[in-house]
């Protein structure tokens, strides 16, 4: 009498589990997830221009506190990815969760600017790294003839909050003060990723033999890793512009509307990116739609740059760099896990998006600069030359667009 062999059997429950209902429950919880944290980070340029005014601080010092966490949100995502590897996306987003309340809670009450870059930076910070990295990597491992749909699905939190958190907060400030608003973001905070951890689930294989490849030795020495990160730092230089400094060029301009609309738009318009392109990729390949996302990324700054006071043409410009953006978030991991597999992905796109912390840190405060200097014209330029450039370097990847691993 012979038993069956234990291994094949824990293989075959893994495949099953593979595409299936309980994988959605994933993607509804990533879509929680990354609608919260996303909502609340990307709608800080609510809060610019009254944090400025009350610490008297010029545009570079005021957008270090956004740089200072997305520097650590994406840093992190490296660490978080990989221990969700070992421990489970559910207590890892339970610790973030926690780190960000209190972050929220604590920048409330700070009296002075610096000490808001170490409350919100790092609280906020830890939260998002906590909630984003774990739980798309485990949406990737919980699908494979869906993976580039269900990812499109569960990254599209990001543009649903900003359009939702971005315009609320604007709101919400005018109304009740940028302290009060952050306690607001606190509670709402607590209550959503509470939701969102119940569906964390581990993904099937998990506790297999197969150990994920190291980074350092073969992530590391990888050239497609590199040409990745590259363009990834190019790009986050310009990506965040608006999201910091829109809210201030309507103010300047004398311009009628909602800067937080235009924040916003940029949110809706990401998901019918991640939607859209992620439904392509399934038809298309995957690195030629990726390649074409950079380019029209930066490619619309040049609409901005002929805006002036239209806020129409403004709307137009975040439109089009939304779709593009999407398409960035969406197709990012489906690119990873084409070149590099799916073992190990959550430390894998940790270290990819390290490079949008590299851009993130840098970026907002040399456009501040840029803009205190020159003024937003110039500044522009320059971002739409940091996102063109950005796609020309990924250009030498294409041989690697079958998923060779150099």
């Amino acid at each position: 009498m012979t038993a069956a062999p234990a291994p094949s059997t824990e293989h075959d429950e893994a495949s099953s589990l593979i595409d299936s209902a309980r994988g959605w429950q994933v993607v509804g919880a990533t879509f929680i997830s990354t609608f919260t944290v996303f909502g609340v980070s990307y709608s800080f340029g609510a809060f610019f221009a009254p944090m400025a005014a009350e610490f008297d601080t010029p545009r570079s010092t005021t957008a270090l506190f956004f740089s200072i966490t997305v520097f650590l949100y994406f840093m992190l995502g490296v660490f978080t990815g990989r221990l969700a590897d070992r421990i489970g996306p559910r207590k890892v987003m339970l610790g973030g969760a926690a780190c960000m309340v209190l972050g929220l809670l604590a920048t409330s009450r700070v009296n002075s600017i610096e000490l808001g870059f170490a409350t919100y930076g790092i609280g906020v910070g830890i939260g998002v790294a906590c909630a984003y990295v774990p739980m798309v990597a485990t949406v990737g491992a919980w699908f494979e003839k869906k993976r580039t749909t269900a990812l499109g699905f569960a990254v599209a939190g990001i543009g649903i909050g900003t359009l939702v958190v971005a315009p609320a907060a604007e709101a919400l400030v005018d109304r009740y003060g940028w302290r009060q608003t952050y306690v607001i973001y606190a509670v709402a905070t607590a209550v959503l990723l509470g939701v969102a951890s119940l569906g964390a689930h581990r993904p099937p294989g998990t506790g297999s033999s197969e150990p994920p490849m190291p980074l350092m030795e073969s992530i590391g020495r990888s050239r497609p890793f590199w040409i990745l990160y590259a363009a990834s730092v190019s790009m986050t230089l310009a990506l965040f512009v608006p999201f910091v400094f829109m809210a201030d060029y309507i103010e300047e301009r004398g311009i009628d509307g909602s800067a937080g609309l235009i924040v916003g738009l940029i949110g809706l318009a990401s998901v019918f990116g991640r939607l859209g392109l992620g439904a392509l990729a399934a038809r298309l390949d995957v690195f030629y739609l990726y390649l074409g996302s950079f380019a029209v990324l930066g490619s619309s700054f040049i609409v901005w740059f002929f805006a002036g006071d239209s806020y129409a043409l403004l709307v137009v410009f975040a439109l089009i760099l939304g779709v593009a953006y999407g398409g960035f978030i969406a197709l990012s991991p489906a690119v990873a896990a084409q070149i590099f597999g799916t073992v190990g992905l959550g430390g894998v796109l940790g270290a990819i998006y390290t490079a949008a912390g590299v851009g993130g840190l840098v970026g907002p405060p040399l456009m501040g600069a840029l803009i205190d200097r020159a003024g937003y014209r110039p500044t522009i330029l320059v971002a739409l030359a940091c996102g063109l450039l950005a796609s020309i370097i990924l250009l030498p990847l294409r041989s690697n667009a079958g998923g060779t691993n150099q």
